[in-house]
C-alpha cells in the first residue's frame, strides 16, 4: 500500500476531496509545480445538475508534468477523486490525463480541463 494515494474526502454541500500534496505542501518539500484549475461553472454537465459551484486543482511536477496531488471541491467531488487517485498511483502525467477520452457531458470532464489548463493549452476557459 501507499500510503501518499489515500484519498480524503468532506461529505458537506459542496463535498470536498483531495489525494496527494496541494499546492503549498508541494511547494514546502521544495518541488517545482505547475497547477491547473478548472471551474464547475464551466462544465455543462454542472450546469445541467445546477452544481455550478466549485473546481478541480491538479498539481504536477513542472518538469516531467507527473500527477502529484489533487483537490476537488463540487459536486460528486467524493467520486471524481478516484480517478485522481488512480492516476498518481500509476504515476500518470497532465498529458495522460488531457488525452484520456472523458464522457460528454459528465463532471469527470472537468479534470481532463483542469490538466488542459495546467499544460497550457484549455479550450473551455482562457488560459493561466
Amino acid at each position: 500500500m501507499d500510503y501518499k494515494v489515500i484519498p480524503a474526502v468532506v461529505f458537506s454541500d459542496p463535498e470536498i476531496a483531495g489525494v496527494g500534496l496541494s499546492e503549498t505542501e508541494a511547494k514546502a518539500k521544495g518541488l517545482n509545480v505547475t497547477t491547473g484549475k478548472f471551474p464547475y461553472g464551466a462544465n455543462g454537465r454542472a450546469q445541467t445538475m445546477n452544481a455550478s459551484e466549485g473546481f478541480v486543482k491538479l498539481v504536477a511536477d513542472k518538469d516531467s508534468g507527473l500527477l502529484i496531488g489533487a483537490q476537488v471541491v463540487g459536486a460528486e467531488a467524493s467520486n471524481l477523486i478516484s480517478e485522481l487517485t488512480t492516476a498518481i498511483e500509476m504515476g500518470a502525467t497532465l498529458e495522460d490525463i488531457a488525452l484520456t477520452i472523458h464522457a460528454h457531458p459528465t463532471l469527470g470532464e472537468i479534470t481532463m480541463d483542469a490538466a488542459e489548463v495546467a499544460l497550457g493549452h484549455p479550450i473551455h476557459v482562457l488560459g493561466k
